[in-house]
């Protein structure tokens, strides 16, 4: 096959242009003809039986895994004459481009990225996934510092030691794009140091490493771009691993205690806003768990919120930002890729509510207080107030599991209005989740193909029963476009690792 040629088609996809080839199979960058979208197709060339097999095998493999931050797999195709599928092209630049252009992050950007790129490894450990070796070329950062990974996941078992190696391998390939002589370049030295495995008793995981990046993206207090990262020119730490070590630990301590001590400083809740007797939080064991759409998935432990974030709850969140924009940084806790036009997380109608709400009166033709779900928040409000809070939000496959804890069906739980949490309404599990047929409805961390067009867009997931909605329940999901979508019966929950 003529590697410039237009004409050639696989099924409904247009081949533009030859990207790699080996002896097996090769990829290309085509279209899709019926959405007009560029993707890539990877084609099997090689007839012997056994390649096709193990082909075929990865391609399942890859199939089932489903997380926003890992790139996603749209078809695949097996017949006499035909074995291929295709994937998503990932938007921007490889961090292997990033190093060739001699194009370092600033420390807050690269623990940022580091984060995600730990959070997306988390979810091959929870499933077991065998990956394929990590590299610079399978990170991509796109335009609005959106971070995305090639899907590397493989079929067969997964290696003990693959986690520890892809960790070892980016603790050496990150230290080209750091940027010298930045505030928090310390820290992320430091940081790529261990994971190279160098000063520790023991090797460093993922998890850890999502933690420790998080910390440094809360003690820097400046949070840029990924867009703006500077091109200051890479050279040699001049200090010892060793006093590395020790001096950014001092700093990582110090940092650290001014960090908790501002934000306690921050916080001053007023005693109208304190709320006690809240219900307390609900501890899912890890292993088997069915899913919404019908299979069985394997989740790691958590602990999800036993209801709704409240209206009080939500307005310290947002005295602690009012407090933080007196010195310019009211953008601590936003969400990567938030929309430039988005300059506020008040909720819709948030003075007359958040009112209303402290003198116990009535909303929608419901009697409200600071313990009632908070409604009108759009997608980045909620994932900023879960990275206050260090959580993040459900994903579909964990609100589900946790609705079904101790439960023989979701169908039997009564939906409920809209009321405070500390109420003993029937909308209630029987390991004590509130709001989950009724209430609010509520935003999870995914976006995800809707199985009834399993051909279309993925889109992002709202969960669980609407009290506006008449006929919704805990089995109720709706697929949205947009994340900036405001409703007066839409909130979260969050979930946290298990302590």
């Amino acid at each position: 096959m003529n590697s410039d040629s237009q004409e050639y088609q696989l099924g409904e996809y247009r081949l533009k242009e030859l990207l790699t080839e080996n002896s097996i199979s090769r990829t290309w960058l085509a279209e899709q003809i019926s959405v007009a979208r560029l993707v890539l197709v990877d084609e099997l060339l090689s007839e012997e039986p056994a390649h096709r097999e193990v082909f075929l095998a990865d391609i399942r493999v890859k199939a089932s895994v489903d997380h926003p931050l890992i790139g996603s797999i749209y078809e695949a195709v097996a017949t006499s004459d035909q074995c291929f599928y295709a994937h998503e092209l990932l938007p921007g630049v490889t961090l292997k481009q990033r190093d060739a252009n001699q194009q370092p992050f600033r420390a807050v950007e690269l623990s940022h990225l580091l984060r995600r790129v730990a959070e997306a490894n988390l979810q091959h450990e929870t499933l077991n996934h065998a990956t394929s070796a990590l590299s610079l070329d399978a990170i991509h950062v796109d335009q609005h510092a959106v971070i995305r990974l090639k899907n590397l996941a493989i079929a067969g078992p997964r290696e003990p030691s693959q986690s520890l190696q892809d960790v070892v391998y980016l603790g050496n390939a990150l230290l080209n794009l750091v940027a010298i002589a930045q505030p928090g370049t310390t820290r992320m030295l430091v940081l790529l140091s261990w994971m190279r495995g160098e000063a520790l008793e023991a090797p460093i995981s993922w998890a850890q490493i999502r933690d420790f990046c998080l910390q440094i993206e809360h003690q820097l207090t400046d949070s840029p771009s990924i867009l703006t990262a500077t091109r200051t020119e890479v050279s040699a730490p001049q200090k010892s691993v060793l006093g590395l070590i020790f001096s950014a630990t001092a700093l990582l301590l110090i940092a650290g205690i001014i960090f908790i001590f501002a934000l306690k400083r921050h916080q001053p809740i007023p005693p109208s806003v304190q709320r006690v007797n809240l219900p307390t939080a609900l501890t899912v064991a890890a292993g088997k768990h069915s899913t919404p759409d019908g299979a069985e998935e394997m989740l790691a432990a958590f602990q999800i919120s036993a209801h709704e974030v409240t209206i009080g709850q939500y307005a310290a969140f947002l005295e602690t930002l009012a407090t933080l924009a007196k010195e310019g940084q009211q953008a601590t806790f936003d969400f990567e890729g938030q929309v430039s036009e988005k300059t506020s997380h008040e909720p819709d109608n948030w003075p007359a509510l958040f009112a209303t709400a402290k003198a116990n009166g009535t909303w929608q033709n419901q009697p409200v207080t600071l313990d009632s779900p908070v409604i009108g928040v759009d997608w980045w409000d909620a994932s900023a107030y879960a990275e206050w809070k260090k959580a993040r939000l459900p994903s579909q496959n964990q609100w589900f599991a946790a609705l079904n804890v101790g439960l023989e069906s979701a169908a039997t739980i009564q939906p409920g209005p809209w009321v405070p949490v500390t109420s003993q309404v029937a909308d209630r599990t029987p390991t004590g989740l509130i709001g989950m047929a009724g209430s609010v409805c509520e935003w999870t961390s995914e976006f995800a193909t809707n199985p009834a067009n399993p051909l279309g867009e993925r889109l992002w997931v709202i969960i669980g029963g609407s009290n506006l909605k008449i006929g919704s329940n805990a089995l109720t999901r709706e697929w949205i476009a947009s994340r900036s979508l405001r409703r007066p019966d839409l909130g979260f929950r969050l979930v946290y690792d298990p302590k």
